[in-house]
């Protein structure tokens, strides 16, 4: 009896470890569902930052202020619909947050090369990257496997994302709560600039990449949370 209960307790502490591991996002989530998604982005990306330089700090602006409401769950790409209003013009985005166009483009590209399979959210990330990287800042491997969120929130956008009139201590009480360090603070409020002074590339350091990739980091959803939007602007 005991070496049955045993048995089982075992069986369910390895059931629950494999679904933990299959729920953690990792650098090759698409290496077979989708093999081609990093160039397919990259390459959208490079198409739209060679029309406008300043699209790359739109795009990592857009990951950013993602990331702050309920997660990196590509929420605030959802246009406002019958059951909720959406973030796009929360206070912190009106007039700020621009290039859902870029998004869609790129959606559209990589689901032409593997439909259905990679969220808006994980090409919020990447993008981002490729954005840093290809305006001359570092760049580093991007964690994939987010889901994306059947809704969104503009007053928890109006709540969760920082106004520009914040102080230092409602900055750093704001990053700290998300797990964010002063030092991540100070790297990703610089990223901000990129793309818009010739001197800004020097500014991005390790510091830049590890809050990030922490950033990246915050609260996504995956397992058989969320979903895998055809178009990032509704849900499916």
């Amino acid at each position: 009896m005991a070496s049955s209960s045993f048995m089982a307790i075992l069986t369910l502490a390895l059931l629950l470890q494999t679904a933990t591991l299959s729920a953690q996002l990792s650098t090759n989530f698409y290496s077979s569902s989708c093999p081609r998604v990093f160039s397919t982005v990259r390459s959208t990306v490079q198409s739209a930052i060679r029309n406008e330089a300043r699209i790359g700090a739109s795009l990592l602006r857009l990951h950013f202020h993602d990331c702050f409401v309920n997660g990196c769950d590509g929420s605030l790409l959802l246009d406002d619909t019958s059951s909720f209003t959406g973030e796009k013009n929360a206070v912190p985005n009106r007039n700020s947050a621009r290039g859902f166009d870029v998004v869609d483009n790129i959606k559209s590209a990589v689901e032409n090369v593997c439909p259905g399979v990679v969220s808006c959210a994980d090409i919020l990330a990447i993008a981002s990257r490729d954005s840093v990287a290809i305006l001359g800042g570092p760049s580093w491997n991007v964690k994939v496997g987010r889901r994306d969120a059947r809704t969104a929130s503009q007053a928890a956008a109006n709540n969760s994302i920082p106004p520009p009139t914040s102080n230092l201590n409602q900055l750093i009480s704001r990053f700290n709560a998300l797990g964010l360090s002063t030092r991540d603070l100070v790297a990703l409020s610089g990223s901000h600039t990129i793309g818009q002074s010739s001197n800004s590339y020097n500014t991005f350091s390790s510091d830049f990449v590890t809050a990030i990739i922490k950033m990246g980091d915050i609260k996504p959803l995956t397992g058989s949370n969320g979903e895998i939007r055809k178009n990032c602007r509704k849900p499916n």
